[in-house]
């Protein structure tokens, strides 16, 4: 029939525009033509009349062929979108400043085999930082921040210790969870060299509790 065979002619010219292979049924009438979506793996319809409007901003070549990934199709993309390596800075002790002539401050250390280690440090050196400093056994989970128990020091005179000022809340808070709390028991953190400190001598406990104040929180 003439309108069967101009429908057919009409057909082939838009598969040609969409550069797609001209398929057609046993009886001459075209089947339907499926375009690549590059939103997913999959084929989506369309009809030969939208032929027009495709041709105006016709796909890429990587768009047209069938069971390709669109992480494909958009390779050129991401690519300038990679993202660059980074590094981030090594984790060092605590840095303290050496004491000016005449003002050094004498603290021993006591760990848990019994050694001595004896160090001149500067007034305003927290306990923390210098055993930290000194590769001293010394945990400080939290980054002496008052917020865990692992710098938990004994203090071994008594008379030392009521040189010190009294424990704040938070500190009281975090020695209720140290490991064998004692009478004269401080957080490395928070008790800092002075003047009259000078002689101190600490204690390192047999052990510590990582127990933070985070873990108290609110879940």
């Amino acid at each position: 029939m003439p309108g069967a065979a101009l429908s057919a002619k009409a057909f082939s010219r838009a598969v040609a525009r969409c550069s797609l292979p001209s398929l057609h049924t046993s009886f001459g009438a075209p089947a339907r033509i499926r375009q690549f979506s590059s939103q997913s793996s999959n084929w989506t319809p369309c009809s030969p009349a939208s032929t027009a409007q495709r041709s105006r901003g016709a796909p890429s070549p990587l768009q047209l062929v069938p069971n390709v990934p669109s992480a494909i199709a958009s390779v050129s993309i991401r690519t300038r979108d990679r993202r660059k390596f980074s590094s981030s800075p090594v984790s060092r002790h605590a840095h303290l400043d050496p004491p000016k002539p005449g003002e050094e401050r004498k603290v021993t250390f006591i760990d848990k085999n019994g050694e001595a280690y004896t160090f001149e440090v500067a007034d305003g050196d927290n306990l923390l930082d210098i055993a930290q400093n000194n590769d001293l056994e010394m945990e400080g989970a939290c980054g002496g921040s008052c917020a865990c128990s692992t710098c938990h020091v004994i203090v071994e005179s008594d008379e030392y210790y009521d040189k010190m000022a009294e424990p704040d809340d938070d500190e009281n808070d975090m020695l209720d969870l140290a490991f064998g709390l004692t009478e004269t028991s401080r957080l490395g953190c928070q008790v800092k060299m002075s003047k009259e400190l000078d002689g101190l001598v600490v204690k390192l406990p047999n052990m510590t509790r990582n127990l933070q104040a985070s873990d108290f929180g609110s879940k």
